[in-house]
């Protein structure tokens, strides 16, 4: 892995390794590293696992739409990845999802952010007794 995880994430990455080793089917991996399986299930009308192994630390952002289709049982098979009939131009890179981390982002007048924010016109004015 690429990135530091938690110890809890080791931890629970120690299961989902075994159940893997033992009944998991490769089925391939994203540009992000995240390698997605799946165990066919033997009973009949029953639909079969899926699941991914995170690359780093698990964040549900880092699953890519062809992926994501794929896991849910929207496609029989994952999409092919960055064909441009489903990229659009407009559409920005992965970006993680960022709360909870430093680099969340702080409005003006956070405390994090110096805890004052510029005056705006018709700024609100506390109401206090006369």
């Amino acid at each position: 892995m690429s990135e530091k995880i938690s110890l809890i994430t080791w931890m629970a990455n120690i299961h989902i390794r075994f159940v893997t080793w033992r009944r998991g089917n490769k089925v391939g991996t994203d540009r992000f590293g995240n390698t997605y399986y799946r165990c066919p299930s033997a009973i009949a009308g029953v639909k079969e696992r899926r699941w991914v192994i995170y690359a780093g630390e698990p964040d549900a952002s880092k699953v890519p739409p062809e992926w994501h289709s794929w896991l849910h049982h929207t496609t029989k098979d994952p999409l092919p990845e960055g064909n441009s009939a489903f990229h659009k131009p407009w559409q920005k890179e992965h970006l993680p999802n960022l709360s909870g981390s430093l680099q969340a982002y702080r409005p003006p007048g956070h405390q994090y952010a110096g805890g004052q924010r510029v005056r705006a016109t018709g700024d609100y004015e506390p109401w206090t007794p006369g």
